[in-house]
């Protein structure tokens, strides 16, 4: 048995379809006639950007315009000047042949990207390499076997599936994947989950065990590979990859429900998105609200800075196709892991404690001013609410709700119609929020507790670094305090208290929240229906007397064995 990392939900059993790459040796050379092998590496160049450019319409047709977005940052990298000119160079200035050139350059950026301290930038280095793979391919004329040809049902055994393959399975042939090396945040882990595929990543070595033919089961939520199971390990599996089947179809009957305690507590269990594409889900899941609308994607997607009708029209759709339901939009939230290539910005040793989020915004009032316009115009069509990330004190707040005073002065001195009472609230995700919660209230119309980044800086957790991330934890007492700590102190002021981060979808923690008295629970539109079962079988009553406790232990540890114990939903 094989103990990896669990990408994506889900049981598979099935014969393996063991990929290995054949090892390509490029020899250094010089050539006579650089015009030559420049225009040869041109032409490959050429002809990958058209095979990309037909996996970015296939992809759009079957995962929508979002997933499409991640080949379409590999075409930007065919097309990026320094990373091409820097291979063109090698070409016409050192005389080098165009494969050497083109290896020498992508193995040099991918390193790059490998060195930075950051889970989600180190696996960018695979993008580098897919995009170079296609091109060596072109180049040296070899044809490479389509994983979108795959004729049987199997399970795929691979060293590493780039983007570019996860993309082309077929679900009705491909049951699952299993990977060498690889992690959750990995564009193909993204993939695999939006294809609703079991997968396992980061297996190591072991899987060279696994032969071509080989019968192995995969289990995705637990990060478990088992090659050539017995027949009663397999009868084991088969009986629980059918109660996998049969419970999601049963947590369908929760799509239409409300969420509400069997004592009649009334909460809000919303979705997070990155962009209208994921309406689909967050309807089909019966969100009640869009908690956490993260515009950074809009801006990530563009090549430079969105118009403020571009962001109108966006905002916009969003707000309409919800239906007068809440829609509660984060301004823009760069810095830290997520960058714009168009918006230089200097290094940092520190960029998550740097400049990002509401603290560029108030520096760059003109990136600020254009996104908030386009808020104030959408909030015509809806029940729209912005929020502000990132705040750490009461002078950022007050100096962020006025340029948006200003904002809505001036659209309405241009005649433009929008929400008078359009509510404003912020994000607690540090530490001295959450400690002056009960001043900050006084100022804002409600809360939203972002636990990813709450969590990662009250225990001075990167939690992105391997190494120390089992340090990063849900159940750490002082974030329970914090959390307790806000909550009662939203309420005082007579605001909402919402929770957009990771850990609002525990189901195991949901019934504690419900004790804290959270009014809303924001998540992936895939875990709304798991939450809205715990919540519809909880008593609110219950939950509230056994909650007390909880902030009590000193130890993660001894409030997980509590919640077991204590809490039957």
């Amino acid at each position: 048995m094989l103990k990896a990392i669990g990408a994506s939900l889900g049981i598979a059993i099935g014969r393996a379809l063991v990929i290995r790459e054949e090892a390509v040796e490029i020899n250094e050379s010089k050539v006579k006639d650089s015009k030559i092998e420049l225009d040869r590496f041109n032409n490959a160049l050429q002809e990958s950007i058209t095979q990309l450019q037909k996996v970015v319409e296939g992809v759009k047709e079957k995962l929508g315009d979002e997933k499409a977005e991640i080949f379409e940052a590999h075409l930007c990298m065919l097309e990026d000047p320094e990373f091409i000119g820097s291979i063109q160079k090698k070409i016409e200035n050192d005389k080098f042949n165009a494969e050497y050139a083109l290896q020498t350059v992508a193995q040099e950026t991918a390193a790059i990207f490998e060195q930075m301290e950051n889970e989600y930038m180190t696996e960018r280095a695979a993008d580098i390499r897919d995009v170079s793979k296609r091109v060596l391919n072109v180049l040296m004329g070899i044809k490479v076997a389509s994983i979108a040809d795959i004729q049987e049902e199997c399970i795929i055994v691979a060293k590493d599936l780039t983007p570019s393959d996860t993309a082309q399975i077929d679900k009705a042939k491909v049951l699952a994947f299993v990977t060498e090396i690889g992690g959750k945040t990995a564009h193909t882990s993204i993939i695999a989950r939006s294809l609703e595929l079991p997968a396992v990543v980061g297996a190591g070595k072991g899987i060279r065990e696994i032969k071509d033919g080989d019968l192995i089961v995969v289990d995705g939520e637990e990060g478990i590979v088992i090659i050539n199971p017995d027949k009663a390990t397999l009868k084991d599996y088969e009986k629980r990859r059918e109660d996998f089947i049969e419970a999601k179809h049963q947590l369908l009957k929760y799509a239409t429900m409300k969420s509400t305690t069997v004592d009649g507590k009334s909460v809000e269990l919303a979705a997070n998105i990155g962009s209208a594409e994921d309406l689909e889900s967050v309807l089909k899941n019966g969100a009640e609200a869009i908690g956490l609308f993260r515009t950074e994607f809009l801006y990530m997607s563009k090549d430079a800075l969105p118009t403020e009708e571009e962001q109108y029209n966006e905002y916009k759709s969003v707000v309409e196709k919800m239906d007068g339901k809440p829609v509660i939009i984060r301004t823009l939230d760069i810095g830290g892991d997520k960058k714009l290539n168009y918006l230089p910005m200097d290094e940092e040793m520190n960029p998550f404690l740097g400049y990002r989020a509401i603290r560029l915004c108030l520096d760059r009032t003109d990136i600020f001013i254009t996104q908030l316009r386009a808020l104030v115009r959408a909030s015509a069509h809806g029940k729209l609410k912005i929020m502000f990330p990132m705040i750490c004190n009461i002078q950022e707040l007050r100096t962020a709700k006025k340029i948006l005073e200003q904002c809505k002065t001036e659209l309405k001195s241009e005649g433009v119609v929008f929400d008078e009472k359009l509510e404003v609230g912020i994000m607690i995700e540090i530490p001295s929020a959450a400690i002056i919660s009960d001043i900050l209230a006084k100022e804002v119309d409600f809360f939203s507790i972002g636990t990813n980044d709450l969590i990662q800086y009250t225990t001075a957790v990167d939690r992105m670094n391997e190494k120390i991330s089992y340090l990063y934890d849900f159940y750490h007492p002082a974030v329970l305090r914090l959390i307790k700590t806000v909550i009662d102190n939203g309420h005082k002021a007579g605001i909402t208290v919402n929770m957009c981060g990771e850990m609002a979808g525990d189901t195991n923690l949901i019934p504690v929240l419900l004790g804290f008295g959270l009014d809303e629970f924001s998540m992936s539109a895939s875990s709304i229906l798991r939450a809205r079962k715990t919540i519809t079988n909880s008593s609110f009553e219950e939950c509230k007397k056994l909650s007390v406790p909880v902030l009590s232990f000193g130890d993660a540890d001894e409030i997980k064995g509590y919640i077991k114990t204590s809490f039957k939903a």
